[in-house]
């Protein structure tokens, strides 16, 4: 009896505490406010990349490169004229058309067209990536995501090309880079469209979802008519797949500036969200909803950590 009990006491294991993580450390004063700055990437690329690329364009009219937007009048050839110097062109040829890629072939505006590009490429896949993370953060974790942030870096990847290889001196990579970029970006702002429309919780948000969408479609008809117009050869569908790639760039580059409504909310974690394995995006921080560094997790969830 004595050594029946004495077995059952030894054979007993005591149950060990739930494994959980310390409790989450508050962050620095100074991090709430630095993360509130990243609301100004999206206007920042916006206003560098329209103002810069205007620029550009008034440097390589005045320097003769291109014809202004306004000339609808194409010749099939024209001799040098003293006279307009200082001014923009009176005679322009197909060679002339104020195409943006045309804008910055030539120094000195090549130089700035190749730093907006670089520059540009750079905060596109920044951007991209905040966002990506922000919605794992909200644990809206879907192909669909996955596939806005591939399309957002291949559009970044497509502007280093377009901007470090112009047109008239490589043609063919030129082009393919325009391809990527142009392609990928439509394809950008459709899926994140779509992820605005049916993530939106507050009128403000529905309002934001119905502006990228006017903003979306905007891009596709542009887009669709440059070319269209692009491929054929009389002078006025040329200067029409012009403006076309002008109304087209700009608004993307509008559609970009519409993220500094959800990069006010960016925070350490949204980091985070974005950096961290697919299991580790699982566990929450006691008391939040959002995905923390000090992980409240079960031991199987740690064992796979």
């Amino acid at each position: 009896m004595v050594l029946a009990k004495y077995l059952k006491v030894a054979g007993s294991t005591p149950s060990s505490p739930p494994t959980s993580c310390p409790p989450p450390t508050p962050p620095p004063p100074w991090l709430p406010s630095l993360m509130t700055a990243w609301i100004l990437l999206p206007v920042s690329l916006s206003a560098f990349s329209i103002t810069g690329l205007w620029t550009v364009y008034a440097m390589a009219v005045m320097n003769h490169h291109v014809c202004p937007v306004e000339n609808w009048s194409y010749n099939e050839s024209c001799s040098p004229d003293p006279t307009e110097q200082g001014g923009p062109k009176t005679c322009c040829t197909l060679d002339d058309v104020p195409l943006i890629s045309k804008c910055g072939t030539y120094p000195p505006e090549s130089c700035l067209f190749s730093l907006i590009g670089n520059v540009g490429a750079f905060m596109v896949a920044l951007i991209c990536l905040l966002r990506y993370g922000q919605l794992l953060e909200q644990s809206r974790h879907s192909w669909v995501n996955t596939t806005t942030l591939i399309t957002g870096c291949t559009n970044a990847a497509g502007l280093v090309v377009v901007g470090n290889f112009q047109v008239d001196h490589a043609k063919s990579l030129h082009y393919v880079g325009t391809g990527v970029a142009f392609t990928a970006g439509l394809l950008f702002v459709c899926l994140h469209c779509a992820l605005s429309y049916h993530g939106a919780a507050a009128p403000h948000d529905l309002a934001v979802a119905y502006l990228r969408i006017v903003l979306a479609a905007i891009a596709f008809v542009s887009l669709i008519l440059s070319g269209v117009f692009f491929i054929h050869e009389s002078s006025q569908l040329q200067h029409g797949a012009a403006l076309c790639e002008w109304v087209f760039v700009i608004d993307i580059l509008i559609f970009y500036g519409t993220f500094s409504y959800e990069f006010g909310a960016v925070s350490s974690e949204t980091l985070v969200a974005t950096l961290q394995p697919a299991p580790g995006r699982a566990c929450k921080s006691s008391g939040s909803s959002s995905t923390s560094t000090h992980l409240n997790c079960a031991p199987e969830s740690v064992a796979m950590i």
